[in-house]
């Protein structure tokens, strides 16, 4: 009788201790990392100034756009970061003002709060290459040095007191302004630890507020920098400083908001965007691409029209017989170019990204449909090295399409 008591008893503490482990998987599974050095881009929420700030002053900050990780949101709009004041120097007759801050918590709209380390960087270019020019440099707002009349500079050394900020600044402070950072400025924090978060709702293609942090994708990025001089590392899948160095400088290129993160347009412009939505099989091209899809496809139509009508205002010959398989060809391109047209307006609908990656299957399903009439048209060589020019851009929304 003692056995089987200490036998179900044995049996209720294994349960216990297998629901509690499968609970952590479950919810390790739940959770996505968004690593050290990504980019967060704020809004301050109330005026900020050298002339009253005080050491110990918290302010706060809403996140200006939804962030992704991979397929999924972790940071909703709206959601508010914390900020905090390390160091604050009031402007003089001699010196400009000095605001030193860092950023410590996350609070989701559903009121979930998150512990966060983040720092003060830029996504100016001048800015921010004067921060990486020293790893360890305090980064603070130093007045009449912006349009805002603050601006960044790298100033001493973490490792040194915040005494030495006003020396290290010297002849910056020369404008012997305050700090005046309005409410609504937009600033660019810069995580200093990972940060775990729940993911929210379910798959969803990726737009322009996703970053993709998975292995896979960042290799990828990183021999496409390479092939374009940008980077010269190896290529290892992880996204550490000289990715993102590679990253930003890349950004700035090519016109695009320079965070050194590897975003949706980011990923887009190096041509690694790879799939949308988890098991679609369908990624978006950016409305860039779209457009030369769009406008290739029209010309080629167009091409292929002149060569079956035989006549420069490409009109159809009442005389002239058309082989079944040449209409077909004829029909299947015009079709395809209707559709690019209508594939590039939602390509350039950012807020509809489930309707693009569906949109994107369907194109390649349209253009297979051309690869078939081709085959038994009598296509010139003109339009068969223009088609082969389309397939190429549409390879990156099937890996299957080649």
């Amino acid at each position: 009788m003692k056995y089987n008591r200490t036998k179900s008893l044995a049996a209720v503490l294994w349960t216990l201790l297998f629901t509690v482990l499968t609970g952590s998987g479950l919810s390790a599974q739940t959770r996505l990392l968004l690593p050290a050095g990504s980019v967060i881009i704020v809004r301050t929420t109330a005026p900020l100034e050298s002339s009253t700030a005080k050491v110990g002053q918290y302010f706060e900050t809403v996140v200006a756009d939804t962030v992704g990780v991979d397929d999924y949101t972790v940071i909703p709009s709206g959601s508010r970061i914390r900020g905090v004041v390390t160091f604050a120097q009031p402007a003089t007759r001699q010196q400009s003002g000095v605001i030193e801050v860092s950023f410590d918590r996350l609070v989701l709209p559903d009121g979930k709060a998150y512990p966060l380390s983040g720092k003060l960087t830029s996504t100016d270019a001048a800015e921010r290459r004067q921060i990486e020019s020293d790893p360890n440099a305090r980064v603070v707002l130093v007045g009449g040095r912006g349009g805002v009349g603050a601006a960044i500079a790298g100033a001493g050394s973490d490792k040194s007191p915040a005494s030495g900020i006003l020396a290290a600044l010297g002849g910056l402070l020369s404008q012997a302004r305050d700090v005046r950072v309005p409410s609504g400025t937009p600033l660019a924090v810069q995580l200093e630890q990972s940060l775990a978060l729940n993911r929210r709702g379910s798959a969803r293609a990726g737009d322009a507020y996703t970053l993709y942090t998975a292995a896979d994708r960042i290799s990828a990025a990183q021999q496409a920098l390479a092939r374009q001089n940008y980077y010269r590392g190896a290529i290892n899948g992880q996204l550490d400083d000289a990715t993102r160095r590679a990253l930003f400088e890349f950004q700035i290129d090519k016109g695009l908001t320079a965070t050194g993160n590897l975003d949706w347009r980011t990923a887009q412009s190096l041509g690694v965007s790879g799939t949308g939505v988890s098991g679609t099989g369908a990624a978006v091209l950016s409305p860039e691409a779209a457009s030369l899809v769009r406008r290739n496809a029209q010309a080629l139509a167009g091409r292929q029209r002149q060569e079956m009508t035989a006549s420069t205002n490409a009109r159809i010959g009442s005389r002239r017989t058309y082989a079944e398989a040449d209409v077909e060809s004829w029909f299947a391109l015009s079709a395809f170019a209707d559709n690019a047209s209508l594939y590039e307006q939602l390509a350039r609908d950012s807020g509809n990204p489930g309707s693009a990656a569906s949109a994107s299957k369907a194109l390649v399903a349209a253009a297979r449909r051309v690869d078939a009439a081709l085959q038994q048209a009598r296509a010139s060589q003109t339009i068969q090295n223009g088609w082969s020019s389309i397939r190429t851009q549409l390879a990156v929304l099937d890996p299957n399409y080649r």
